[in-house]
């Protein structure tokens, strides 16, 4: 009689949704590492047995690439492909008494806190000298760090905080520590991450403390590039555009999601902002680092919105012409408070919104890399592609923005910084040539 082969637990994690999400997985990967586990992330060989899904649940789409990972798992375990699938993540969170009884093929599932419960499936103890640490699924040279778990605000659409819960900061100690060592590890560039930047210490400090938490970062020895995501808009902290001004390794980069201009829409969206106060921001952000790049993000389609206020939207993006803009159609969520508010645009109609948006920001950024022709930027080379090497400026992050074309003799290496003077101009992109000396 053939006995079955007893083969290590080879664990494969797949990561959905957004960067803190990938931080998620990169924890969940580095404490199974410590604890002797062989372990990847996104394994494209089919040399796996256990599957971890990490999920998004925040708006339909998201939810729907969810499922459908899942019930991908789950086939190859029906195959006899795989031993195990687990899930984790935001939809799980939400979701999973109706999940376990839909997909009951699912072997557990797990919340968006509970690491310690998912390592103890694997035999596997939480190393807590080991918080922190990382098994980077991001090139060596850069990566995300989060700086705080949940959010406070009460933004109508939004169901983050009943997936992660309130804001919690972690300490200006622990984020330095792990500053240090993911330099250690190569890291140059760190985006710094959360639901909302501008919260930072208002729990554990008792006021705002991102600005001294930015100058503490710069002094990381090694560290080249900090880049701010997640900055909500109202009661922005000023100060940190001081400190962006004053340290060299502080990107001129703002991600500040706005959602909307309109004030009806903005007031239904629980945004505790008006456009008045949106546009002074602005001006004062770009007064007091006029080479600033912003990034925003809108939604369009929200319940009630009107033709009229969708070309108030267009017009704010052809006077204030922000860097960067992604949009997102309205999602209906339960247990959010917009959810109350009858969703009658069809998704066609709020497709064609967006797409009208972005058609008109698409000139706007054309215009902007037009600008930048003749300049010289320091660029950090990320991947050679096509026969051609292709990194960012500072005014570019990664995945979401524009990427820079680099033209040289020489061989380039990811993570190695140059100086680029830009010759050509696309909607998105950019293409230069290497200076060299």
């Amino acid at each position: 009689m053939k006995t079955k082969t007893l083969k290590k637990d080879k664990v494969n994690i797949i990561t959905l949704g957004c960067s803190k999400n990938l931080v998620d997985s990169e924890q969940l990967g580095g404490q199974l590492a410590a604890n002797g586990i062989d372990v990847v992330h996104e394994n494209v060989k089919p040399n796996h047995n256990i599957v971890v899904v990490n999920t998004c649940g925040f708006i339909d789409k998201a939810k729907e690439e969810s499922i459908n990972t899942i019930l991908g798992q789950v086939q190859l375990k029906k195959k006899g492909k795989l031993d195990k699938v687990y899930v984790t993540g935001c939809l799980s969170e939400r979701y999973r008494a109706d999940l376990a009884l839909e997909i009951p093929e699912v072997d557990d599932w797990f919340g968006t806190m509970e690491l310690p419960l998912i390592l103890k499936k694997f035999g596997a103890d939480l190393k807590t000298e080991l918080v922190g640490e990382r098994l980077l699924a991001t090139p060596s040279h850069y990566a995300y760090l989060k700086i705080s778990e949940g959010c406070n605000r009460t933004c109508s659409f939004c169901a983050i905080p009943l997936m992660r819960g309130g804001h919690v900061s972690k300490t200006m100690e622990e984020v330095v520590a792990e500053a240090e060592r993911l330099v250690k590890m190569g890291v140059k560039e760190i985006m710094l991450i959360a639901q909302e930047l501008t919260y930072y210490g208002l729990d554990i400090y008792k006021k705002r403390m991102l600005a001294d938490l930015l100058k503490r970062l710069s002094d990381v020895e090694g560290l080249q590039w900090i880049r701010l995501h997640y900055a909500y808009p109202s009661n922005f902290p000023t100060e940190i555009l001081e400190v962006m001004r004053e340290r060299p390794n502080i990107c001129n980069y703002l991600d500040m999601p706005l959602q909307h201009i309109s004030d009806r829409m903005l007031k239904l969206m629980k945004r505790q902002i008006t456009k008045a106060e949106i546009k002074d921001l602005l001006a004062q952000v770009r007064s007091t680092v006029p080479d600033i790049c912003i990034r925003t993000s809108l939604i369009t389609g929200f319940p009630g919105e009107t033709a009229t206020e969708v070309e108030d939207l267009k017009q704010f993006l052809v006077e204030e012409r922000l860097d960067r803009v992604g949009i997102f159609t309205y999602s209906h969520e339960e247990n959010t408070s917009a959810h109350s508010l009858d969703d009658t645009l069809t998704s066609e109609e709020k497709e064609a919104r967006a797409r009208d948006i972005m058609d008109l920001q698409q000139e706007i950024s054309y215009e902007k890399n037009v600008e930048k022709v003749g300049r010289v930027l320091k660029v950090l080379i990320d991947k050679k592609e096509a026969g051609k090497f292709v990194g960012r400026s500072e005014y570019d992050s990664v995945d979401v923005d524009n990427e820079v074309i680099v033209n040289t003799d020489r061989k380039l290496q990811p993570g190695e910084f140059v100086n680029v003077k830009i010759t050509k101009a696309f909607d998105y992109d950019l293409e230069g040539d290497e200076v060299v000396g």
